[in-house]
């Protein structure tokens, strides 16, 4: 067996999406709980992006490679690996790293094996991005069925999963903001009650409009500085506010009024999945295996793909991303 694979590396160690480029690394060996899996296909997240341009925290137990979330198939068992996973087995899964490569040593924890109805391609766009939008919506921001949700950036990868879950569990109105009306109908077709253009639109105030003044109980944002305070005022009494990221900064204006934390008891809360310790990342795991995966199955969950590269693509694969104007997972194959 070889003793290195291919696996996409950055120039200098962080840069443009065009320092990316495939190169030989060694191969891992798997340890413990793991599996040694030979990948098919990887999923694009925001945080490569970031973490390409060395403005992610990466966790101390992930390799230097990017990539969490991919499809494949097991090579090989460490002697501690869940009895349910063994060679030869069709697995997508959840990593801490890793991903842009021929091969990845993964805890068998953070694998689920592949139903013969999903794709390579489509079963490596689900891990990251719906068990985010599990975590956030019912772990932090404790939904249940009749509460209202607001999605930022409701085209992208986890608002979409985030939709399709709201309206499967009955929320009782589902807010999208979106920076054109093409990606607002495109939630709407996913089951969004009502979208707002960020562009053109005073979201906040639309949507206070749209509840009589009531708000939403819950609000789940990527955005940070500029939706601090739209999101404070559109947030019901008992609210629960859950940021995810800042893509718009993280340090705040001069005169943000925090009073509806007291006046309207609402809780904001910030979380990151990947953080997260194996344990609490295997139960998110089961949870979706119960309640999600056979909904992918019978397609009543779609897993929208705006478009498959080749890895020797991945520079495009970025640019794509970077550009904001998808409505859907980029996923690269291998092979």
């Amino acid at each position: 067996m070889a003793s290195t694979m291919k696996a996409v590396d950055i120039k200098a160690g962080k840069g443009p999406a065009s320092a990316l480029h495939i190169t030989q690394i060694p191969k891992p060996t798997p340890k413990d709980a793991q599996a040694l899996v030979k990948i098919k296909a990887f999923g694009l997240n925001r945080m490569d992006l970031l973490q390409r341009e060395g403005m992610y925290p990466v966790p101390p137990q992930a390799p230097k490679t990017l990539g969490v979330e991919f499809s494949g198939t097991i090579e090989a068992e460490a002697k501690n690996a869940e009895s349910g996973f063994k060679v030869g087995d069709e697995v997508f899964g959840l990593a801490y790293g890793g991903a842009y490569a021929e091969y990845i040593a993964v805890s068998t924890h953070m694998l689920i094996h592949k139903p013969k109805e999903l794709s390579w391609e489509v079963a490596a766009g689900i891990p990251e991005t719906w068990i985010t939008a599990t975590q956030a919506m019912y772990l932090v921001g404790g939904f249940s069925a009749g509460k209202s949700i607001l999605w930022h950036a409701g085209a992208s990868s986890v608002s979409i999963a985030g939709i399709q879950l709201s309206k499967a569990d009955n929320a009782s109105t589902i807010y999208i903001t979106a920076g054109s009306q093409e990606k607002i109908d495109f939630c709407k077709s996913l089951g969004a009650t009502a979208g707002f253009n960020y562009h053109t639109q005073d979201w906040a105030k639309e949507i206070l409009e749209a509840t009589g003044g009531k708000g939403v109980d819950v609000v789940i944002d990527f955005v940070g500085q500029n939706y601090f305070q739209g999101n404070l005022d559109v947030a019901a009494r008992d609210g629960r506010i859950v940021n995810l990221g800042a893509l718009s900064g993280t340090k705040l204006p001069a005169g943000v009024d925090i009073g509806g934390f007291v006046r309207k008891r609402i809780r904001f809360e910030g979380s990151s999945l990947r953080s997260r310790d194996e344990d609490y990342q295997g139960k998110l795991r089961d949870s979706l295996v119960e309640h999600a995966l056979p909904k992918f199955i019978d397609g009543s969950f779609k897993v929208p793909i705006e478009k498959v590269f080749p890895w020797e693509e991945v520079v495009q694969a970025h640019e794509l991303m970077e550009s904001n104007k998808t409505m859907g997972k980029i996923i690269c194959t291998i092979g």
